[in-house]
């Protein structure tokens, strides 16, 4: 993932002008990367080492995705709509 990409999905999810590392957008950069990742494995079925960094990757973005809920459950909201995931 490039950096460009990195770019602009953290600027549309920072809360301010230096913000990196957000849970929002923490969550918004590992769904990039997981959907990136699941192409990747739709065309290599048998890359294992792959689809277990993409497991880690669903299990830490569910974690970021539960504490953001038991936080503040408006922005919770809005990242979930912003992202399309079902939740």
């Amino acid at each position: 993932m490039s950096q460009i990409d990195k770019a602009a999905i953290r600027k549309e999810f920072q809360r301010h002008d230096r913000d990196t590392g957000s849970s929002e957008v923490q969550i918004a950069t590992l769904t990039k990367r997981i959907e990136h990742l699941t192409q990747h494995l739709k065309a290599n079925k048998k890359d294992q080492s792959s689809r277990y960094g993409l497991i880690r990757m669903v299990n830490n973005r569910r974690s970021l995705l539960e504490y953001l809920k038991r936080e503040d459950e408006a922005r919770y909201q809005e990242v979930i709509k912003a992202l399309g995931l079902r939740r």
